[in-house]
């Protein structure tokens, strides 16, 4: 394969020249360049193509910045974070962890509770460099567009109030341009809102004709949350997500409730609600495989 003729290019350097051609070490945001200066044009050529290909996928991870809708106390769900980050991290890629305001990401207290509490949430709030990451997340950019191999959105309802609209601007730019880079777009529960205004290159919506999910009428009406969201959220027409995307033209794919159910539609990858995070997350890293 490639690599063979590669390292026999390598090996028939000078010695001089293999020192100084360091193979670049693993680090937690990536690689740092091997240092060419001594190879020749050729060699610096297959040099740079072997490092590209052995530099991990990169992966943005998005939350919501909001902590309360209508006066209730929101935010991120953590296990929808913790899941993908872990599916992704121990693949072998490159995280990084984003929110619409940037800085410390308010956490849903309701996912800290016994029975939503699951063992990667756990794991994660652990983690000093997980915590350090939530606490400190990078500011979702407009340069971000294209720069990662997958952005996902992770859910809460607190993405209901500014992962659309106004507050969304620059969220939708992401996005929109990491879709139609070819790259993959996730997102999960209720972090599909971000879906909603998006649009394609032509103009039209980004789901419709794709098969899509996100949490279910029937899993807002059993958390007692349908008022709540129908007032508060500001969907187009005071829509559920679920009938939100539906108005855009996605199918939309309904699991039993609070069951892991992942639509996968080209580089579209949608999870349902928690019970999903896992399977969402290993679905992102076969994308990227």
């Amino acid at each position: 394969g490639h690599g063979g003729g590669v390292v026999s290019r390598v090996a028939a350097m000078p010695r001089a020249g293999r020192r100084r051609a360091r193979f670049p070490q693993r680090q937690r945001r990536g690689f740092k360049e091997p240092e060419l200066a001594v190879c020749s044009a050729r060699q610096r050529r297959a040099l740079r193509s072997l490092f590209y290909k052995m530099a991990p996928k990169k992966v943005l991870l998005v939350s919501t910045s909001a902590g309360s809708m209508g006066g209730k106390a929101t935010g991120l769900w953590i296990s929808e974070l913790a899941e993908p980050y872990y599916a992704c991290t121990e693949a072998g890629l490159d995280v990084t962890i984003a929110s619409i305001a940037g800085g410390a990401i308010p956490i849903d207290a309701g996912s800290l509770a016994d029975a939503f509490f699951t063992a990667d949430a756990k794991k994660f709030l652990h983690d000093a460099a997980a915590v350090g990451a939530l606490t400190h997340s990078v500011k979702v950019d407009a340069s971000m567009a294209g720069a990662y191999d997958a952005v996902v959105m992770c859910g809460g309802h607190g993405t209901c109030v500014d992962f659309h609209g106004a507050a969304a601007a620059t969220l939708k730019s992401v996005i929109e341009g990491t879709h139609a880079a070819g790259k993959v777009v996730g997102a999960l529960c209720h972090g599909p809102c971000s879906l909603v205004d998006c649009v394609k290159p032509d103009g039209s919506a980004l789901v419709a004709g794709l098969e899509v999910t996100c949490f279910t009428n029937a899993e807002e009406e059993a958390v007692g949350a349908t008022d709540w969201v129908k007032t508060y959220a500001k969907l187009p027409q005071d829509a559920l997500p679920q009938d939100a995307l539906a108005a855009k033209g996605a199918t939309f794919k309904e699991g039993a409730p609070f069951s892991s159910t992942v639509a996968v539609s080209g580089t579209v990858i949608t999870g349902q609600n928690p019970q999903s995070a896992e399977e969402l997350g290993k679905a992102v890293v076969a994308a990227l495989a």
